[in-house]
C-alpha cells in the first residue's frame, strides 16, 4: 500500500516549503519503514490518536537547522517592519507553541 492512496494521511506544506504529515498511530506501526523513507527526504511526521497529536518525527539536525535559519529570518524581517511585541505578548506566543507545537509542525 502505498503512503500518498491512504485517505487517514493528512499532509500540509508549512511556511519553509517543507511537507508535514499527519498520521494516525495504527498506520505509522504499519507503515514505519516508508514514514523514515518521508523523514530521510525532509518531511515531519506527526503521529496521532483519536485526532490528537501524540508525536512527531522530524528530519536530523541538519535539517532542523534550515527550519531555524527560516524562523530567525522571519523574527528579523518582523523587527525590521517595526513589529514590536510585548512582554506578556511573547509569553502567550511561548506558552501557544508549547501547547501546540505538535498539531502546528
Amino acid at each position: 500500500m502505498k503512503l500518498k492512496s491512504s485517505r487517514r494521511f493528512d499532509q500540509s506544506i508549512r511556511p519553509d516549503g517543507r511537507a508535514v504529515r499527519e498520521v494516525q498511530a495504527s498506520e505509522a506501526k504499519t507503515h514505519l519503514p516508508q514514514l523514515l523513507d518521508a523523514v530521510e527526504r525532509g518531511e515531519t511526521i506527526v503521529i496521532t490518536r483519536h485526532g490528537r497529536a501524540i508525536a512527531r518525527i522530524v528530519p536530523e539536525a541538519e535539517h532542523r537547522q534550515t527550519e531555524i535559519r527560516v524562523a530567525i529570518d522571519g523574527i528579523k524581517a518582523l523587527r525590521c517592519a517595526g513589529v514590536r511585541l510585548s512582554t506578556e505578548e511573547i509569553g502567550a506566543l511561548l506558552d501557544e507553541g508549547r501547547n501546540s507545537d505538535a498539531v502546528r509542525a
